[in-house]
């Protein structure tokens, strides 16, 4: 076992059926709980299954191995609901040192068929890894169907050898197996799906904490479910009874007629707690808390509650839900009108944004499929959300502003595949440098907050605004337009050539294209627009243009091939009015067209951005401002471009010695508790565990180990000579501090540049690293970080001394995948630079690519690696080089994303969990 890996932690996780389990290490004292699991929770067949036969003293033997003085060798998880033991999975190795385990189960009858076994084998695989098993083996009898259909459903490749009525099960734990990856995120989106079903489909409803007082929060409440017309029974509950709101109102919970699927609390934040747990003890299974201002205490004491009785919770500090379905129309929430029922689902974690948001889309005619302001997302977050539209049958269009991710590397996985089927929008919130951390080399100074966000959301394929306003006006396009051809070709129209010049620059900011028009289409344009029209690109059609004249332009640059996009701007003329006998949207819209997304621009529009129905009943977005709707038109190009890229496997790095880099890591922080800097060779013995170019070098700690160093690397070197580099441990910007000498070329030069260095630097120089010059060539930066929320970021960009000034970068989050590696250099202003130029050759792209993925595999493969900074790596056509590499490490958990678990929310100022 790795001294980096700690025990296994506790975890909750979500059965199949919704519910909530501990999942937590079998310890010493919990014997009694194992033997009362064998004696009692399982029948006699489930024991005969278990043990291979009928034994009376099995159970003892059981609670012996697992709990007794000589346990440590087996690793055993149990899954513990509400304090009682409900299953148990255990692996002890055949022998030391052979990656095989031997595989033993057993769940309580009563908990057959929710997906216990499977859980804990999931747990249980994960920390077998970790430990170095590479294989699970198991004796289990034929008749034995429920274990032979945890082995089928893993998702695992599974070996069955039959003999003499016992079938010996093999089991590889292949740790890149893509079947085990997909299983484990079906059987986490079916629990998610099932532990949502009450908070968002519920049949019956109490309001907690409803007053008698007008203008009261819980009044409001119940007043907003009932004239929303919710289709099932709605309870008060208020410790004086009565009638509230026109409501009979109940003492508590208890005293209810029947037991809430999901209750609304809106009591004191010291009654919190209470009314949880008595919702729990009832049978509630979701909660919406509005709440604020819960203390540390109180926050702990609802989350042990919802987690004990397997409660989903909204909040606290939540505005409220609502869902339009009209079989369930549930308004639980205090902003403004009962949502416009559609297809949109909306979450929030900001009320106020919630509110501005929900009156915008009002407003505009995008109505809601589900609405959830998320407060302060203790359990239920925007990934749940996510899974939730994917699978309601009725959302097209998802609308996220998220302050925090407690799950990123789930939340990205999770998007990614739902905006293969919707839009997912969101409003990058935090966008700020404040939050940037003090951080020592590059490649952690470049991965700031908005770098890791704006990654995390390109790589998932989700639209990021950076405003509300924008993620309204690109909701507009997306909601009722197709989608352009990838390359953002737009064609601009105009009645009034200034505001066509205004479109064209907005375009251009966009990152849009305007092509030239095709040599008939200009012709077609000629003939059929007035004397005195521009028919490049704008397109000028001049005021004097008629409604007939300006559809049949419309309708030739439709046909044009190298237009994905119409802006047509206008201001109203004596010709062409918005008016009730010629509405200009009616121009823009002809039905020979190809399907082509259109988007208007109308100056004299007095809202930033409302529908036109056309004649054929669709409708067309229309903007106030030409800015608004190229930042539109480019979402939706940015859109088209990401589905049209086909899925992508990882990248393939030259194979890995991962043992070995584990080894070393493990070697330092034996020495180095608390982390630090490898020293020279520590870090060139790592980057070579991955295949990754690292100059030769020598470390000479003397002046006469310097002259040595300089002739045994000069004939190496770049026109004969070497580099020296002074170095001391926790050193960083050797440049910065004078700490580099180039172009030395005779013993002269070593023994003056020793002296030197030795003179300014004193004793906390550890010696000189002497290198050969490499040759001429383009420098760049290839690194990675560890973020403790987001997971590795591996980051490509213009590297040496200027990196810092020049903030030429881009970045993707590992692992990277074979498209992210081809990408990454075309992403940088200074690609012309790698991938060629008229009279410069391109460098070695896939030496390059070598690189990405090998940092990608090293940061992924290793977390303690917190930073891994290759600056700068010299890249030429014949090859790449790095020349200085820097790795800092810390004692850090590996994490596994797959691992199926809730996540551990931030509680009063707490950090969020993964």
């Amino acid at each position: 076992m790795s001294i980096t890996e700690p025990p296994v932690s506790a975890a909750e996780a979500l059965l199949t059926d919704g519910t909530t389990v501990l999942v937590r290490p079998v310890e010493a004292g919990d014997r009694a709980a194992v033997l009362e699991l064998h004696e009692h929770g399982m029948s006699d067949t489930s024991r005969r299954m278990r043990f291979l036969g009928a034994s009376r003293v099995a159970p003892q033997m059981v609670a012996d191995r697992l709990c007794g003085p000589g346990r440590s060798g087996v690793l055993a998880l149990g899954a513990w609901a509400d304090g009682r033991l409900v299953g148990e999975a255990d692996c002890e190795a055949t022998a030391p040192g052979s990656g095989s385990a031997e595989l033993a189960m057993a769940v309580a009858d009563a908990w057959h068929h929710r997906g216990v076994g499977t859980l804990l084998v999931e747990h249980l695989v994960h920390a077998a890894r970790k430990r170095g098993i590479r294989e699970f083996v198991a004796d289990t009898l034929a008749g034995n169907r429920s274990v032979h259909r945890v082995f089928s459903d893993l998702g695992l490749p599974v070996h069955r050898h039959l003999d003499h009525g016992e079938i010996r099960v093999r089991v590889p734990l292949d740790e890149d197996d893509e079947g085990y990856l997909r299983a484990v995120d079906e059987r986490g989106r079916t629990a998610d799906l099932a532990s949502l079903a009450a908070l968002l489909r519920p049949r019956t409803v109490a309001v907690v904490g409803a007053s008698r007082r007008t203008g009261s929060v819980g009044r409001t409440i119940l007043l907003k479910i009932r004239r929303g017309g919710f289709t099932g029974p709605l309870w008060a509950v208020n410790p004086h009874t009565g009638v509230i709101a026109g409501e009979p109102a109940y003492p508590g919970i208890a005293e209810l007629p029947g037991v809430p699927d999901l209750a609304v609390l809106a009591v004191p934040p010291a009654a919190v707690p209470g009314a949880a747990e008595d919702c729990g003890r009832a049978g509630t299974k979701a909660l919406v808390v509005l709440t604020s201002g819960l203390d540390a205490a109180q926050a702990r004491r609802l989350m042990h509650s919802c987690r004990r009785h397997s409660m989903r919770l909204v909040g606290p500090n939540s505005l409220g839900i609502a869902q339009t379905d009209p079989q369930i129309r549930l308004d639980a929430e205090f902003g403004g009108a009962f949502p416009l029922p559609g297809t949109a689902g909306v979450a929030v974690q900001s009320g106020g944004v919630g509110i501005a948001l929900l009156e915008r889309l009002a407003w505009l005619g995008i109505g809601v499929s589900t609405f959830v302001s998320l407060g302060d997302k203790y359990d239920v977050s925007g990934n749940d959300l996510l899974q939730w539209w994917e699978s309601d049958g009725r959302t097209d269009l998802a609308l996220l502003h998220l302050e925090s991710f407690g799950s990123p590397r789930a939340f990205a996985r999770t998007a990614r595949r739902v905006t293969r089927t919707l839009p997912v929008l969101t409003v990058d919130a935090g966008r700020s440098d404040a939050g940037r951390r003090g951080a020592a080399s590059h490649t952690a100074a470049a991965a700031t907050p908005t770098v890791t966000r704006e990654t995390l959301f390109r790589q998932a394929g989700i639209t990021a605004a950076h405003s509300v306003a924008e993620l309204v006006e690109a909701a507009a396009l997306l909601h009722t337009q197709p989608l352009p051809d990838g390359r953002g070709r737009v064609a601009v129209v105009s009645n009034a050539g200034g505001i066509g010049i205004l479109a064209a620059d907005a375009c251009a900011e966009a990152g849009l294209q305007l092509p030239p028009l095709p040599a008939d289409t200009v012709a077609e344009l000629r003939d059929l627009l007035p004397a005195g029209a521009g028919t490049a690109n704008p397109v000028d059609t001049t005021a004097a243009v008629g409604p007939a004249e300006l559809r049949a332009c419309l309708d030739a640059l439709a046909r044009a091939d190298t237009v994905d996009a119409l802006l047509v701007c206008l201001v109203p003329t004596a010709l062409v009015q918005d008016d009730a006998d010629q509405p200009l949207h009616a121009l823009l819209h002809g039905p020979g067209r190809r399907h082509l997304p259109v988007a208007a621009v109308l100056l004299d529009q007095e809202v930033p951005v409302q529908y036109r129905t056309c004649a054929d009943g669709g409708r067309l977005p229309s903007y106030a401002d030409p800015a608004a709707a190229a930042r539109a038109l480019a979402h939706a190009r940015d859109r088209a471009r990401w589905l049209a890229e086909p899925p992508s496997a990882p990248a393939a790095p030259p194979a890995a010695d991962t043992d070995r880099a584990r080894r070393l890591i493990d070697a330092f922080l034996t020495t180095h508790p608390d982390g630090g800097w490898l020293d020279p060779e520590t870090a060139a013995d790592l980057l070579d565990c991955y295949r990754l170019p690292l100059t030769a070098s020598i470390r000479a700690r003397s002046e006469h180990e310097a002259v040595l160093a300089g002739r045994t690397l000069r004939p190496l070197g770049h026109e004969g000579r070497v580099a020296a580099k002074a170095y001391w441990p926790g050193q960083v910007h050797k440049s910065a501090e004078g700490a580099v000498r180039l172009g030395i070329g005779s013993d002269t030069d070593a023994r003056e540049c020793y002296r030197d260095f030795r003179a300014r630097f004193g004793d906390r120089m550890a010696g000189l690293v002497v290198q050969p010059m490499a040759a001429p060539g383009l420098e760049l930066l290839v690194g990675a970080v560890q973020d403790e929320v987001f997971g590795p970021l591996v980051l490509l960009g213009l590297g040496g001394t200027a990196t810092d000034v020049l903030g030429d970068r881009t970045a993707r989050l590992a692992p990277l995948t074979e498209r992210d590696v081809e990408t990454m250099p075309a992403d940088l202003r200074a690609a012309p630079l790698i991938l060629g130029r008229p009279g410069a050759p391109e460098t070695d792209l896939a030496a390059l690519r070598r690189v990405l993925a090998g940092v990608s595999a090293l940061a992924w493969d290793q977390p303690q690696a917190v930073e891994v900074d290759l600056n700068p790596l010299i890249a030429r056509p014949d090859g790449v080089v790095c020349v200085d590499a820097r790795i800092r490490v810390e004692p850090r958990p590996s994490f596994d994303p797959y691992l199926r678990r809730l996540r551990r929310p931030a509680l009063a100022g707490e950090a969020s969990g993964p």
